[in-house]
């Protein structure tokens, strides 16, 4: 470029203009600049921050949430288990009083003997068992025994059948101490083994 002056002609220098090929640069990629942002994501549970570029997930992002209910899956196996445990107990219980009829007719001089019915304990149900006596006279005994409540696994409820064994040994007495009240019962009275005991 040239000026006139009063003295004369006087070069300058050229104007510095854009160069095209930075303006096409950044005509093609609008989204890059000089001074680019970062996103932080901070984990708080373990309190480490790493940079996440913008539009991506950081991998703590992508991580799935856990259930809780993955961690009660444990305690329901074991409330199962022991459920399965009581079963077992309780049909171990029916089958052993069942099985001991025949000992039951021995200890008390009969023909023979049948249970008629065998309830295990449970937590708000004494044990029970219904027991009829055959004698070679023809006679029928028909006898009602309750014992305690609780699990039918445990040791004080195993005995519930030579309980029985021993209150027929011993003649079969009936006294008020031991009696109770039973509407199930066919002469409306059961013998409370656990009385029985208490009071001998």
């Amino acid at each position: 470029m040239e000026t006139m002056h009063a003295a004369g002609r006087r070069s300058l220098p050229p104007v510095p203009r854009p160069s095209t090929e930075r303006a096409a640069e950044t005509a093609e990629d609008p989204g890059e600049s000089d001074n680019p942002t970062e996103r932080f994501v901070v984990d708080l549970a373990g309190g480490e921050q790493h940079a996440a570029g913008s539009g991506e997930l950081a991998e703590d992002d992508a991580e799935p949430l856990t259930d809780d209910v993955a961690e009660d899956e444990p305690a329901e196996s074991r409330a199962l288990s022991t459920e399965g445990a009581e079963l077992d107990s309780a049909q171990d219980f029916v089958t052993r009083l069942r099985t001991a009829a025949a000992d039951f007719a021995g200890a008390a001089g009969a023909e023979s003997a049948v249970v008629r019915e065998a309830v295990p304990p449970a937590r708000h149900r004494r044990a029970r068992c219904r027991l009829v006596l055959r004698y070679a006279d023809a006679s029928e005994v028909d006898v009602t025994f309750l014992g305690p409540a609780g699990r039918p696994g445990s040791p004080s409820r195993h005995g519930f059948d030579r309980q029985i064994r021993r209150w027929l040994q011993t003649g079969q007495r009936r006294e008020d101490a031991w009696l109770v009240t039973d509407e199930e019962a066919p002469d409306g009275l059961a013998v409370d083994l656990s009385a029985w005991i208490a009071a001998a």
